[in-house]
């Protein structure tokens, strides 16, 4: 007789069993609630100053869409197997070799981690009139209460974000109607001529990269959803349409106000309640997010099931980062992950559909090699190559890798059937 699954575990080492699955709703709301990120505004806000307002949604629609396709596509994966992204390295990159995946993922969940709550203690400070002393007992009281819904889990996160996400999105529309009021109406804002100036393809790459960790990182959700259309629509809504909206909110707020910060632009508006109550709900449903990712890579890490210690002890790492400056990173970082991050999932992909034809045997008794050279050389290639590229360097990395990922598979393919005719030639002779 099979075990009935428990609801109230994450399964941070093994595949999501299908008693433990999610509808669309629970699923779209969470990735919805992630999505919405005070980073993406700014990169919105910089979009706002550079385009008129046609061309600025025509670079949001495709930015945004690359996005979201990225996203479910991995999401489909994930649901398919019930793994996520670094329990599907384990495949890809070897036992051992996909603890760098695990550092990796986890190092940038981490930074955005301790960003976000740098940046809400920095806000408040200012915002509020506060002394300059409150400033890092702020951040130690947000470093760790950010983190207690992600200490629950999954249940947690849905929560919250089913509280938010309403919220949140009332208090965007009020904005952006009081904004469109302020401009004198659609033609009033179509009449704004960008004061700065910026190329199609870097509009696409500051779209797509400013969350592309975070839709590589996605499949700790979506390998809870109950079937592929399910995770391929909420990964859709979230990444698509909820990262869609942050772009336009940010870049609104620029045109209008000359201002790409929602909570400075409601300020502007007259709602400083608001603004509080937005700043703190935009973070909380994103922090949590993020460090619950840091969670799923630190227990695949050490291979051990210890979720709520890894969740606090991640939320004193990123506060200590937050407190050591990292709100003077984010553009360095920005940069950073745009290289190292897709390849990551260039690679699963490649390798779940053409390595393993679109199916991966159980964890739990297949025995993986200590390194898998293939997906490792594939990730090289891929991220050197968003390094030096001229162009959507995301884009490149998650290309680049997958085809070489082939490539390498097929080397290798052909060198081991030469062995083995070689051994049995031998054998022969």
């Amino acid at each position: 007789m099979s075990q009935a699954p428990d609801l109230d575990h994450d399964y941070p080492l093994s595949e999501v069993p299908p008693g433990a699955r999610k509808g669309l709703v629970s699923t779209s709301i969470l990735l919805f609630g992630f999505t919405f990120f005070t980073a993406t505004m700014f990169a919105g806000g910089k979009m706002g100053m550079a385009f008129d307002f046609k061309t600025l949604i025509w670079a949001a629609i495709a930015g945004n869409l690359l996005l979201g396709l990225y996203a479910a596509a991995l999401g489909f994966i994930a649901c398919r197997s019930g793994l996520n992204s670094v329990l599907m390295g384990r495949f890809c990159f070897g036992e051992i070799g996909s603890k760098l995946s695990d550092f990796l993922l986890g190092f940038t969940q981490i930074g955005w981690y301790a960003w976000g709550t740098a940046t809400i203690a920095l806000v408040l400070v200012k915002m509020l009139e506060l002394p300059q002393a409150w400033t890092v007992p702020l951040m130690v009281l947000f470093g760790f209460g950010f983190s207690l819904t992600a200490f629950v889990g999954y249940k947690g996160l849905d929560l919250l974000s089913r509280v938010a996400v309403p919220a949140m999105l009332a208090l965007l529309l009020w904005s952006l109607w009081i904004a469109t009021r302020d401009v004198g109406g659609l033609d009033g804002l179509l009449a704004i001529q960008p004061p700065e100036s910026m190329s199609m393809h870097m509009a696409i790459t500051l779209v797509f990269g400013t969350f592309v960790s975070g839709a590589t990182q996605a499949t700790n959700w979506t390998r809870f959803a109950r079937n592929g259309k399910t995770a391929v629509l909420s990964s859709l809504v979230g990444f698509f349409i909820g990262n869609g909206l942050m772009i336009l909110v940010g870049a609104y707020g620029a045109m209008v106000y000359q201002q790409p910060d929602v909570v400075e632009v409601m300020v502007l508006q007259g709602l400083s309640i608001a603004a509080v109550v937005m700043l703190f709900l935009n973070l909380w449903t994103t922090q949590d997010n993020t460090i619950y990712n840091f969670a799923a890579a630190g227990c695949n890490l050490v291979r051990k099931d210890r979720r709520g210690t890894i969740t606090l002890i991640g939320a004193g790492v990123g506060t200590l980062l937050a407190i050591g400056g990292m709100s003077d990173m984010l553009i360095p970082f920005l940069i950073l992950l745009g290289s190292i991050i897709p390849p990551i999932g260039g690679v699963i992909m490649a390798d779940f559909f053409y390595g393993h034809k679109g199916n991966y045997p159980r964890l739990s008794t297949t025995v993986l090699p200590r390194f898998n050279w293939v997906g490792l050389g594939a990730y090289a290639i891929g991220a050197l190559s968003a390094y030096l590229s001229p162009w959507v360097a995301p884009l490149v990395g998650i290309g680049v890798a997958a085809l070489s990922y082939v490539l390498l598979y097929e080397i290798q393919r052909v060198r081991v059937g030469r062995q083995s005719l070689g051994r049995v030639n031998g054998v022969d002779a």
